[in-house]
């Protein structure tokens, strides 16, 4: 911007944009800040620019990335570090989300649980396919082709790990090393319980005591040293947690072996063995330390099973495409290399692309895989495709229109993996309860000792030291801390597996809680694809060519999907187009301009003062009227098909005990008749965008939860002020944007998935905390020993490493349950 008249140019053009309610531009910084009465995406201000004329772009500013890059202690290096290679984005979080939607730009653990982070999952890794030739390693491309060199077809480059997958080779290594290390000090201990050992006549009990000691040094110091930084660092920053308790019940163990083999003379006569040692703890110590290692090698891996349904959305995007150029050639391009406009020709049985529309043939799509509905849907000339889709047996020409991330198959990707790192607010609860649980074990683990010590039978010293470790290294709070974040991550994704796209967690969690469902009609319960039926003309002075004609010039202008219906109907009339002046559009009312001198209305009876009558057999249709000059000329009548899936999923929503209403922009007539057709709860008809959202605050005043479906800018507010918001994907981005919740194929039916869904979450949520709470609570008192007056039994440190970690994967595996849920 160069002057106080692009400024104005503008302002005034983005306070246009549907949401916006105040504008301000700094023509010296370039900035622009907008105040919105609802979220409003860039991509629709971007809009508002393009149509006011002129080369204007907007974007977010630099400082509202949306990851938070900011660093804890060992996490910071400064600007200059490196991006992990591999085929993630490079963004790290932790699963139990401790701190939000926080995020890190380097793999490490997590400063405040000291859980390993784990890596988002990226669309980027589609188009980094390279290929080499199988001769000549050293040439690569981002095409497939032949080798320049001898000729040979290239073949794809393997992809480099990810981080999530370096990570679980790196623990596995360690896990192995571990074992290595750790079975032969199990062997020795455990051979203390044979008669006449025969170790002890190869060397003194003493030596074999060095010997273990030796041993452990690689379990200990490297295999499993991650675990005593991480208890380190959680006493440093008082962020107490399973690493606390594991680092200290395994180095106490350690620790005490250790002193034992160098000071013997230090410890009281009670401690000594009948060869006059005293007894020590290696094998507890890197037995528990194996099984905990055991415990994040299986973490890690079921981390990959549960980001599974972003990995398998991403696979759907080929790698390459078949451009046609102008003189009607063929090239086979990498997805890179694809531009807006460009015509791609689609094979049999190939993936589409890119999103855009198809310009010559016809043929049928297999969408299943981003609307969950099995059945393919037919497409010809005009029709809609979607990058990731499959045709089926015919080829045909299409025009590429969304690219890169603006491709639905990226923007379900994107969705997901921002849904999958939300909070859900019932994991308060557990974060509520892990932050008073580590202390409380800390010190029953000290009262058990000391209760042992005092009270147990001999040798009271040692019964007390493995009964405090036990209840330590039992009550591991991980699977408390899982319990959540891992049904949530799974949920997300088999929701957009079937169509069904979550914003965020919280989103999730409260649609299991909605009383009443509203619902606009057009687009919602009925197709959204209105067809004119007729016009009619009341005003003997016109012509109905000249209706047709006046109607379809002011409807030109509009960008309403009954506008479009109009225009459409009048250029199949072969009506030719007249100029409008001083156009205006009236939400939720109609139309307003100037054609041939005249003043002309086109709206409903909101915006026609005396609209003429309607004939009977209109009656239940939308009808617009023509008011010309101050008097009704005619009206156009509108007819919108029913949904099919709308009745049966009405009737499965008021079933689980949801009350449906509609609310419309319609005349009551029409409202009524698809109410009556839909057997919906109630309806009201007339409703302007600020009305809808005044009956949702209504509704929620009497102590309602409201969940508000709809397609349209007009929705957008309505949207924004229920508890959820569902868009349907056929609708606009406002809609979109202002929504918790999309649903691809923009079917009531969605809504019903989308409740299972978070019935079935919400409930599989519920079922991880109660195991990893009752574990806990019948878990630590065994390891505290209130077995043992009774049955005479002790939980061993080993046995409770063993539980601790197998608890963790236990509340992953459940997760992993929805994974097979119908919806």
């Amino acid at each position: 911007m160069s002057c106080n008249g692009c400024r104005n140019h503008v302002q005034e053009a983005l306070s246009k944009a549907p949401g916006v309610t105040n504008v301000e531009v700094d023509l010296e910084k370039a900035e622009a800040e907008i105040e919105m009465g609802f979220h409003v995406s860039v991509g629709v201000l971007q809009g508002a620019l393009k149509e006011a004329g002129g080369q204007y772009s907007i974007h977010m500013a630099d400082n509202l990335e949306h990851h938070d890059h900011s660093h804890h202690g060992h996490h910071h290096h400064g600007k200059d570090h490196n991006t992990p290679k591999g085929n993630g984005t490079g963004v790290f979080y932790c699963p139990m989300h401790c701190e939000g939607d926080k995020t890190y730009d380097e793999p490490g653990d997590c400063p405040v649980c000291g859980m390993d982070l784990v890596e988002e999952v990226s669309m980027s890794s589609v188009s980094s396919t390279k290929y080499t030739c199988p001769m000549h390693p050293e040439v690569v491309q981002d095409k497939p082709g032949s080798c320049p060199k001898c000729g040979m077809e290239l073949v794809p480059l393997e992809a480099d790990e990810s981080a999530e997958e370096k990570k679980y080779k790196r623990l596995l290594k360690k896990f192995w090393i571990a074992v290595a290390f750790t079975l032969p000090i199990f062997l020795i201990a455990m051979s203390e319980m044979v008669s006449d050992n025969p170790l002890y006549e190869w060397l003194s009990v003493k030596t074999w005591n060095w010997v273990q000691f030796g041993l452990s040094l690689p379990v200990v110091f490297y295999a499993t040293w991650m675990f005593f930084e991480r208890a380190w660092r959680s006493i440093k920053t008082m962020n107490l947690n399973m690493f606390t308790l594991i680092g200290i019940g395994a180095g106490v163990a350690w620790l005490f072996s250790f002193f034992a083999i160098l000071f013997p003379g230090f410890f009281p006569e009670q401690f000594l063995t009948d060869h006059g040692t005293v007894h020590v703890y290696f094998e507890s110590a890197t037995v528990i330390l194996t099984l905990v290692l055991l415990g994040q090698v299986l973490e890690a891996k079921a981390h990959s099973q549960t980001n599974n349904a972003v990995k398998e959305l991403m696979k759907l995007a080929p790698n390459t495409a078949i451009r046609v150029n102008e003189d009607g050639s063929e090239e086979e391009v990498h997805m890179d290399e694809i531009q807006v406009g460009d015509k791609l020709k689609v094979k049999p049985g190939e993936k589409i692309p890119v999103d855009g529309s198809v310009l010559e043939g016809e043929s049928n799509i297999d969408e299943s895989m981003i609307t969950g509905e099995p059945m393919a849907v037919s497409k010809s000339k005009g029709d809609t495709v979607s990058s990731g889709t499959i045709n089926g047996n015919s080829s045909f020409i299409m025009k590429a229109e969304k690219i890169g991330s603006d491709t639905l198959l990226s923007q379900i990707v994107e969705m997901v993996n921002k849904a999958s790192h939300s909070r859900a607010p019932i994991q308060n609860l557990a974060d509520r309860i892990s932050t008073y649980f580590v202390p409380a074990v800390i010190l029953i683990a000290a009262i058990t000792y000391f209760v042992w010590l005092f009270f147990g039978p001999e040798p009271a010293n040692v019964y007390a030291l493995v009964n405090a470790i036990a209840v330590l290294i039992i009550a591991c709070p991980c699977a408390l801390g899982l319990a959540t974040p891992m049904s949530v991550m799974v949920g997300v994704g088999k929701g957009a597996q079937n169509g069904v796209l979550i914003k965020n967690a919280e989103a999730l969690e409260g649609l299991n809680k909605i009383d009443v469902l509203i619902v606009d009609k057009t687009g919602t319960v009925t197709q959204g694809k209105p067809e004119v039926s007729r016009v009619v003309v009341t005003n003997e002075d016109y012509s109905e060519e000249e209706v047709t004609q006046w109607i379809t010039s002011l409807n030109n202008e509009s960008e309403h999907p009954i506008a479009d219906a109009i225009v459409a109907y009048g250029k199949e009339k072969g009506i030719e187009l007249l100029k409008v002046s001083g156009f205006e559009s009236q939400t939720g009312k109609g139309v307003n301009g100037t054609v041939d001198g005249k003043k002309m209305k086109l709206g409903n009876s909101k915006l026609i003062e005396n609209p003429s009558e309607v004939e009977d057999k209109d009656q239940g249709n939308t009808i617009s009227w023509l008011e010309v000059d101050g008097a009704t000329a005619g009206y156009v009548v509108i007819d919108d098909p029913i949904k099919e899936s709308s009745r049966k999923a009405i009737k499965e929503l008021q079933d689980h005990g949801v009350e449906v209403i509609m609310l419309t922009g319609d005349n009551p007539q029409t409202a009524k008749k698809v109410s009556d057709e839909v057997g919906l709860s109630d309806y009201k008809a007339e409703c302007l965008p600020e009305d809808k959202q005044k009956e949702i605050k209504r509704l929620q005043d009497q102590g309602k939860k409201v969940a508000m479906a709809g397609d349209g800018t007009n929705d957008a507010p309505a949207l924004a002020q229920a508890d959820i918001g569902i868009a349907m994907g056929t609708g606009t981005d406002v809609a979109i944007e202002s929504a918790g919740i999309t649903l691809v194929k923009g079917e009531l039916s969605g809504i019903v998935k989308a409740y299972n869904l978070s019935h079935s979450v919400v409930k599989n949520i519920k079922e991880n905390l109660f195991f990893a709470l009752i574990y806990n609570s019948v878990g630590v008192p065994i390891a505290a020993g209130v077995l043992f007056p009774v049955f005479g039994m002790l939980l061993s440190p080993m046995i409770a490493a063993l539980a601790m970690s197998f608890s963790s994967v236990s509340v992953i595996g459940n997760a992993l349950r929805l994974k097979a849920v119908k919806l």
